[in-house]
Formats: structure tokens, sequence, C-alpha cells
């Protein structure tokens, strides 16, 4: 029996996101939501978060990831899609 699939989403955050505790605060900001998944800087200056959860778990993390750092994040940019679940836990790369 196939796993049940789950909503999952690429976010890439731009902007000045890499050494001002970006990840740190993702992670901390994920622990209050039901998702999974993992932060991870990138080598073109952005972040990238893969997330899985309910739609509506990861649309109020996004939101609280802008709230929380607003001053850096210029720019966000979201794909989403549904697949069968591929993580466990919540982790920083």
């Amino acid at each position: 029996m196939l796993p049940q699939a789950v909503h999952h989403e690429v976010i890439h955050f731009s902007g000045h996101v890499q050494g001002v505790g970006f990840r740190y605060t993702v992670l901390q900001v994920a622990k209050e939501y039901d998702v999974t998944g993992f932060v991870q800087n990138l080598t073109d200056g952005r972040v990238v978060l893969e997330v899985e959860g309910a739609v509506g778990d990861v649309d109020d993390l996004v939101a609280a990831i802008e709230d929380r750092m607003a001053g850096y994040v210029r720019g966000v940019e979201r794909r989403a899609q549904s697949r069968g679940p591929q993580f466990q836990g919540f982790s920083i790369k």
C-alpha cells in the first residue's frame, strides 16, 4: 500500500538571508507546526526550505518566517506538489 500523499513545498528565500541566523530561526519556527523537512544555504546566497505538512501549516510556517525575518527577506518563491512523505523531523543542512 502506498503512503498517503502529503503537501510538499520547495521555498526559496532571497535577500540578506545567510549569516544572520536565518536557518536557526526557521528550525525554531518549524517546531511550532506539524511539519517535516529541512532548511539549507545555497551557494547563490539564497536559502531553500523544503517542507511537508498540511497546507495550512506550511502557509502559516512561511508567514511566520517572513514575519520574524522581515528585515532580511526580499523575495520568496514557492513551488508546491503532492507526493509521498519523504522526511522525518526537521533539520538544518
